[in-house]
């Protein structure tokens, strides 16, 4: 689909799967030379692969069940899926947009477990408010499912409540929306105790609005006895299924809410250690699958999990490096970012997004060889102003363009045109790396007051601290003790009057 139609036209599948060697999800084993490339280099021991790798998913398991509650309901899985799209015609969007967003729904789904079928968009002004795609083209979705032999449909935007329960009754398989598809795929690469609770806290705010059952066994109205003609003393309104299972959620919710606080507490003490003892601190972010967990096995050698999937990075990563002059700083993995991230994913891992606005500098990780580098660097923009008041967009930030030996020439000189800081990397080969420490360490906040000391050797411990917080400017051993010229904090200043020569 490159040139627009009718908008009474029927239906136009994608070629989201007819052009493999353009999708999101293709196998990045095989170079374009033909060699297979060893995924050791340059990242890392790669130490959660083996038990990422412990759990499969089996296909050709029916997820059909004729009576479940929601609560059931959104725990099936995903298996052989047909993706639909609406291509809202209001003159921003391109069809070549649509499909960009149509393959990475696609990448999404094959993370999650799926098998991807085929992929519709449907041309409108707008979705269609009973049935999104219009009762026409659901009908005809309906078809493509059973010639498919299909058993969910995902949607490429987040379905109301309403809107998923018609068209589920016109396809006649499950529906699921693109938040949900997100939540599942978060459910199953959370591994710490905090990013299971968040993703937890997320799913539950998602399904409480969306809470429906199916079948007179969920009727409890007529409360205890009443039903078998007991008469007098026993009547009772009762307690709805649906509203007993809305209660516990509630309660859950609210547990949840505590524990991540209780959680959060943890993760401000050890941020004001590192600050008490001004240790500078970068923030990787970037869209999903950029290479964030790439480029940081790449400076530290983290060992930290790489895989080329969506969110395969859930739960932050913190590692500690020096620059070239000896200055300690940290480097924070943190979670990737997707266009149209759910809401409750922000509220829920807000304090792991406090990561990047407490930082000292920004590192913005983006895929160069993807179709549409620029709109990843907005979606980014757009959630990290959702947190704190957009502090973190105040903060010094630097591109790195990865992914250089696969980015077009052309892709990349409109990317260095288009910000003030960019540097072009290529996690895999190792391209353009020392270009990047050296412009990163140009950003660190650097110590402003000068100071010259004799510190005597009984006070080594200050003299660890010169080398760890301070720039180093000259250093003498002399009988009386170690005479430094340095740059140092305030705070540090305070402890080395004593000693100034």
């Amino acid at each position: 689909m490159s040139q627009p139609h009718d908008p009474a036209t029927p239906a136009r599948r994608s070629s989201v799967l007819d052009r493999r060697s353009e999708s999101l999800i293709d196998d990045p084993q095989l170079l374009e030379d033909g060699r297979v490339w060893d995924e050791g280099s340059g990242d890392g021991d790669q130490l959660d692969r083996e038990e990422r790798a412990a759990l499969r998913r089996v296909e050709g398991l029916s997820t059909e069940l004729e009576d479940v509650t929601e609560v059931e309901y959104r725990q099936l899985r995903l298996e052989r899926v047909v993706l639909a799209g609406v291509w809202a015609d209001d003159g921003q969007t391109t069809a070549d947009d649509a499909e960009v967003s149509m393959r990475e729904l696609a990448a999404l789904a094959e993370t999650a477990g799926s098998t991807v079928l085929d992929a519709l968009i449907q041309r409108r002004q707008k979705p269609d408010p009973a049935t999104y795609l219009g009762s026409g083209k659901a009908k005809e979705l309906r078809d493509v499912v059973a010639a498919e032999g299909a058993d969910t449909v995902i949607v490429d935007g987040e379905l109301g409540p309403s809107q998923r329960r018609a068209l589920e009754d016109v396809v006649k398989v499950k529906v699921i929306d693109r938040t949900a598809l997100i939540l599942d795929i978060f459910a199953q690469h959370a591994k710490s105790r905090e990013g299971r609770a968040q993703v937890e806290l997320a799913q539950l705010q998602y399904l409480l609005p969306r809470l429906r059952g199916w079948g007179e066994s969920m009727s409890r109205q007529a409360g205890g006895r009443v039903a078998g003609g007991e008469g007098i003393g026993s009547r009772g309104p009762g307690e709805t299924k649906i509203e007993l299972d809305r209660r516990r959620i509630n309660t859950r919710i609210a547990k949840l809410r505590r524990d991540i606080t209780a959680m959060k507490t943890v993760r401000d003490t050890k941020r004001s250690s590192r600050r008490a003892h001004k240790v500078s601190s970068v923030a990787i972010v970037g869209y999903t699958n950029a290479g964030k967990s790439s480029i940081l096995n790449r400076l530290t050698g983290a060992g930290v999990l790489v895989q080329n999937q969506l969110f395969a990075t859930l739960d932050p990563t913190v590692r500690r490096t020096e620059a070239a002059d000896g200055r300690g700083y940290t480097l924070t993995d943190t979670v990737g970012f997707v266009r149209h991230l759910p809401t409750q994913l922000v509220e829920a891992f807000r304090s792991t997004l406090e990561e990047a606005a407490q930082a000292d500098v920004l590192l913005h990780v983006v895929d160069g060889s993807h179709p549409d580098p620029e709109s990843q660097v907005s979606a980014v923009h757009t959630v990290l102003a959702e947190v704190e008041d957009g502090a973190a967009l105040r903060l010094p930030e630097l591109i790195a363009v990865n992914k250089a030996d696969l980015a077009e020439p052309e892709v990349l000189d409109r990317l260095r045109a288009a910000y003030p800081r960019v540097v072009v990397v290529s996690a895999r080969t190792g391209e353009g790396i020392p270009g990047l420490v050296e412009a990163l360490e140009a950003l660190l906040p650097r110590p402003h007051i000068l100071v010259d000391v004799l510190v005597p050797y009984s006070r080594g411990d200050l003299v660890a601290r010169l080398h760890d917080e301070a720039e180093i400017l000259t250093e003498e051993h002399t009988p009386e003790g170690t005479r430094m010229s340095a740059k140092v904090e305030e705070d540090l200043h305070g402890h080395l009057e004593a000693f100034a020569v």
